[in-house]
């Protein structure tokens, strides 16, 4: 199963209302005065609501009997992107790098290492990455994947963020993480938009702080 698959039997998630600015355009304060390095408070909330009305729900892909959680429509939407954005990155202190996972995971890691002023490192599906890589595989539903980082991608000691679009069977974010620590990161937390709790992901970041804005 990929992140953002969910059985049709499972999929919970219900679609709330938000707020919109000008153009059509959603409108959330968020300035991470109201964060803390535990997650999200009252602010979490309207971004929870935010997310639920931004994420489309494509049922049978792909293939039947999958719930797909597309955000493509978050992401079109300028200022959902800029709110989501600022809670997956507020909070954390110094942020040296920022770690995205292939592949929607590029697209919120790159936005958030912009935000924060730190740099963007890609982790990428097994012989994608140029240079010499540090490799990790990882159990799937039915089989294995690996995924790699450079070697050179760290400064030993550097504090990193590790941003992805969904947790599900936490297999992806464990190998991350693990990759990080052997390129001499140290890893600070997890930020995710949507967490899928019935897969029980979280159980093996133990030790990682893991920031979800949406949990189904």
């Amino acid at each position: 199963m990929r992140p953002g698959d969910i059985p049709a039997d499972a999929a919970a998630a219900s679609r709330g209302a938000t707020g919109r600015g000008r153009a059509g355009r959603s409108s959330v304060g968020l300035d991470g005065a109201g964060l803390d390095s535990a997650g999200l408070d009252s602010a979490g909330l309207a971004i929870a609501d935010l997310i639920r009305a931004k994420i489309r729900d494509v049922a049978d892909y792909p293939k039947p009997g999958i719930v797909f959680k597309d955000i493509t429509p978050l992401l079109a939407d300028g200022g959902a992107l800029a709110a989501v954005v600022a809670a997956l990155g507020a909070g954390y202190g110094q942020v040296d790098k920022v770690a995205g996972i292939e592949a929607r995971g590029f697209i919120l890691a790159a936005s958030v290492a912009c935000q924060l002023g730190s740099g963007f490192v890609p982790v990428r599906k097994e012989g994608k990455l140029p240079a010499p890589t540090y490799a990790q595989s990882y159990q799937l539903e039915y089989g294995t994947a690996t995924i790699e980082v450079h070697q050179d991608a760290f400064v030993p000691g550097e504090r990193v963020l590790i941003v992805d679009d969904v947790l599900a069977t936490g297999g992806t974010a464990e190998a991350a993480a693990g990759l990080v620590r052997r390129a001499g990161g140290e890893v600070v937390g997890i930020a995710v938009i949507l967490e899928l709790a019935f897969l029980e992901g979280r159980a093996k970041l133990s030790g990682v702080g893991v920031r979800s804005l949406l949990v189904v």
